[in-house]
């Protein structure tokens, strides 16, 4: 993140991202009652809002070029406020699994589908003891690091499915120790939000 930059605006963020008016328009009604909520809950840093189209909307977003085709289930572990699976229900127009362990944030999860009309599934519990579908694809965000995420991720995977993962500027010191415990074929791509930051796709994954 580079502190000088002027604040993401939401159509800013639509010529970036490529979406049309009326996704903008139900991101717009999102961020709205997430300012409200934010004021009572704390559902992501105070640091982060004044940039939230960039520093929130735009991370979840840019990971969808990256989506392997012909996904057809998506989980999201460790959603929080929606970051990335409800941005990606509404920007990929498909269900997305939502996993949360705090209740007030799926309380406002709950509500915040119902206002944008995203198409999500909500899931609350530890993620080590929910039941979830077998997923093509799991995303995750600000959770965990690498090697402890694979190991979360794992159980929930559909044969030949993958892992995609926004990691910080600790990704190198991650992907070293959770390749001592896993096989895996990784690609990374760099974050248009965090000069630091990394996307991590990561396919083939088995136990060493």
């Amino acid at each position: 993140m580079r502190p000088h930059l002027a604040p993401l605006l939401p159509e800013e963020f639509a010529q970036v991202a490529n979406v049309s008016r009326e996704t903008l328009d139900r991101l717009i009604l999102f961020t709205e009652l997430l300012g409200k909520w934010q004021k009572s809950i704390n559902l992501v840093g105070k640091q982060s809002m004044p940039d939230l189209w960039r520093r929130h909307i735009l991370d979840s977003a840019q990971l969808v070029p990256h989506v392997p085709k012909k996904v057809r289930v998506i989980t999201d572990l460790g959603t929080g406020a929606g970051f990335p699976g409800l941005i990606l229900a509404l920007l990929l127009d498909m269900e997305i699994n939502l996993v949360e362990s705090s209740g007030k944030k799926i309380t406002f999860l709950r509500e915040a589908a119902r206002i944008t009309g995203a198409p999500v599934s909500l899931y609350h519990g530890r993620i080590e003891k929910i039941r979830l579908p077998k997923s093509d694809l799991i995303v995750a965000r600000a959770l965990a690091p690498l090697d402890k995420l694979l190991g979360l991720a794992a159980p929930h995977l559909a044969p030949g499915g993958a892992c995609l993962f926004l990691k910080g500027r600790a990704v190198h010191e991650e992907l070293t120790t959770a390749l001592k415990n896993w096989n895996m074929l990784v690609q990374q791509f760099q974050s248009a939000t965090d000069a630091s930051g990394k996307i991590m796709l990561i396919q083939d994954i088995t136990l060493v």
